[in-house]
């Protein structure tokens, strides 16, 4: 999202009004008309749309805690990407919760920084509270919390590098798709797309989990190892990264190639793409391909695809491109 200067008075309004609607959209007597309202108020601006995603993960948050406590205290901490009193106070009143926040922080339900961060077009580079750097790759986004006994980063989508302050008592946590990495202190990779994730330790050491819901099957890596997994796996696979490895090849904008298969070549092409290329059969998914490739130009590599390779571009009814490996072309009729 792209930054904004906006008064105390301006974003207050904003943040309000998030909270308002992320109430009314849960009731059960909200409206067609208030739907209807909610959207345009939604579409009208980006920061309208950021400002009600961050509700959202409060009001997930404010779903577990107990009842029966005080009226709440909640903190009024800035900038733009923390917790609002107002909105914060609202959602759990909504909720019927009555839990000082303070009581929610000393639990270890509520946590006492709230922090979203995108990357678009171009990488960035951002500071948690806790003074962990981050590297976002294009198109990526996470959200961090700090809790009184965890941090906890959730990487929505995309890739990000990872130089982890370190915090024996405090462990720092990834989730990302179905699983999660559990560190200290340590610099690490983790790449996800769809339901596949990757995670590439440089130095310290990490814990990955495949599925979060199950502490036990996990992996302990070391520097020079990969773990990767997707949805259902019990285990993530663990392998040693070569000395020539590309995996952080973005960090310097760049998409390195090496001789991979079409399979194994577009999740990592799709990641940079509006929509995602198809295979048209697994056939079509042993072609090998290599290079490297500027990230703002991988857009363009597609269509050039059937200049280096034996294949054609057609498009499903989704609108997707198709790649085709040369064989009897499909009927027009």
């Amino acid at each position: 999202m792209t930054e904004r200067t906006l008064s105390e008075a301006e974003y207050d309004a904003i943040t309000d009004a998030a909270a308002h609607w992320c109430m009314r959209l849960h009731a059960d007597d909200c409206t067609d008309a208030e739907r209807l309202a909610f959207k345009h108020w939604h579409d009208a601006d980006p920061l309208h749309a950021f400002e009600y995603e961050a509700m959202l993960e409060i009001w997930g948050t404010a779903e577990h805690l107990p009842r029966g406590e005080p009226a709440p205290a909640a903190s009024n901490r800035r900038p733009r990407t923390r917790w609002s009193q107002l909105a914060v106070a609202a959602t759990v009143l909504a909720l019927g919760v009555p839990l000082a926040a303070f009581t929610g922080w000393n639990l270890g339900w509520v946590p006492n920084t709230y922090q979203r961060f995108e990357a678009g077009a171009t990488g960035r580079q951002v500071t948690l509270d806790d003074g962990s750097q981050v590297e976002l790759n294009l198109g990526s986004e996470l959200v961090f919390a700090n809790y009184k006994h965890e941090r906890r980063v959730t990487l929505k989508k995309g890739e990000a590098f990872f130089d982890v302050s370190h915090d024996k008592q405090h462990p720092f946590i990834v989730r990302a798709g179905q699983g999660q990495v559990r560190v200290t202190g340590t610099r690490f990779n983790v790449w996800l797309y769809q339901d596949q994730v990757k995670v590439t330790l440089l130095e310290g050491s990490v814990w990955v989990i495949s599925n979060k819901a199950s502490n036990a099957n996990g992996a302990q890596l070391s520097p020079g190892m990969q773990a990767s997994y997707k949805a259902g796996d019990y285990q993530p696979q663990v392998r040693e990264v070569s000395a020539d490895d590309n995996s952080l090849a973005w960090r310097n904008g760049k998409l390195v190639l090496d001789n991979l298969a079409l399979s194994d070549a577009l999740p990592l092409i799709n990641r940079y793409l509006d929509h995602p290329v198809m295979l048209a059969d697994n056939n079509t998914g042993t072609l090998r391909i290599g290079g490297i490739y500027n990230l703002n130009e991988v857009k363009n590599l597609v269509p050039s695809l059937p200049k280096v390779l034996p294949v054609y571009l057609t498009q499903n009814k989704d609108g997707n491109l198709v790649l085709n490996a040369i064989g009897p072309r499909p009927s027009k009729n």
